[in-house]
């Protein structure tokens, strides 16, 4: 049976959530994937949050700083974009609201990026290029992802989602750290550092093979969606398995491809319980969070 959303003043997110899942379409699904993230946590689950798109720009860090200091993830797997981005914010370079209906060029000249209706500028990155310079340059050895995130979340302020994972010793892998504007930086003053991405692998694997169950929160697919469902086909499969996305699958690629499909590779088990919520991340995992936090204990 379907019921109707009781919309009241003053309702809580985690009411309105909890109706929604008793509703249709993708409000069902969002309810769903509350209640199935709720059970991850509750359970003891050992959650992998990965995290693609430009969420640092929309907003999301904070959510994510959450999630991690509420132990609402064990292993945090974004991309070198976030982690410039959240350099950059921690460091104070704030990303402003804009429009996306404005001259390009002249934002160039202006020396402002864009990020669809965000803009950043350029000084922001002059800013994380001495910040990470010194840290890059007193850095000699062979590092994975997740060593060199360390070293940088142990300089930034406590507002940064890094410096909470340095802190509770969370890993943070970033298997496209290379193809950023932090990559950049790594290749002009980590000279002396070895970045040996293979260790990142060997590293995540080692963390599926453990005996609990075992779940996945994927925003926005891409790489960080793949890194961490390929490291789960040398183990036993995700048992919890949250996906929000906007791509749809019939065009084949992977942010869209469905968890279902991920069952056949034996990346979740067959009795996995997994949704898929078509939404914009910036809409549905604020709404999931917020639940999150009004149903803890």
């Amino acid at each position: 049976m379907i019921r109707e959303v009781d919309i009241f003043r003053g309702i809580k997110a985690s009411d309105l959530v909890s109706q929604l899942k008793d509703s249709a379409f993708n409000a069902r699904r969002l309810g769903e994937a509350a209640e199935i993230y709720r059970e991850m946590v509750d359970s003891g689950a050992f959650i992998f949050f990965t995290f693609a798109g430009a969420m640092v720009p929309a907003g999301m860090r904070g959510i994510v700083r959450g999630i991690l200091d509420n132990g609402f993830a064990n292993v945090l797997v974004t991309t070198g974009a976030n982690v410039t981005h959240e350099i950059a914010e921690a460091l104070g370079f704030h990303h402003k609201r804009g429009s996306e209906e404005v001259d390009d060029v002249e934002l160039s000249r202006q020396n402002v990026n864009r990020i669809y209706d965000v803009f950043i500028e350029n000084s922001a990155f002059e800013g994380v290029e001495e910040f990470v310079s010194e840290i890059f340059q007193s850095m000699d050895g062979e590092f994975t992802s997740y060593e060199i995130l360390w070293e940088i979340g142990s300089h930034l302020p406590e507002s940064s989602f890094l410096r909470v994972a340095y802190e509770k010793e969370i890993p943070v892998f970033c298997p496209t750290l290379h193809d950023s504007i932090l990559g950049l930086h790594l290749y002009i003053y980590g000279r002396k550092i070895r970045y040996n991405p293979i260790k990142d692998v060997e590293r995540m694997v080692d963390l599926c093979f453990q005996d609990k169950s075992m779940g996945v929160v994927i925003v926005g697919g891409g790489v960080p969606k793949n890194f961490t469902l390929q490291s789960m086909l040398l183990a036993n499969g995700f048992d919890y398995a949250i996906q929000i996305t906007t791509d749809s699958p019939q065009w084949g690629g992977l942010s869209g491809a469905t968890l279902d499909e991920a069952k056949s590779w034996c990346k979740l088990k067959e009795g996995a319980k997994a949704v898929t919520v078509y939404s914009d991340a910036t809409i549905a995992l604020p709404l999931i969070y917020a639940y999150l936090l009004d149903t803890s204990g």
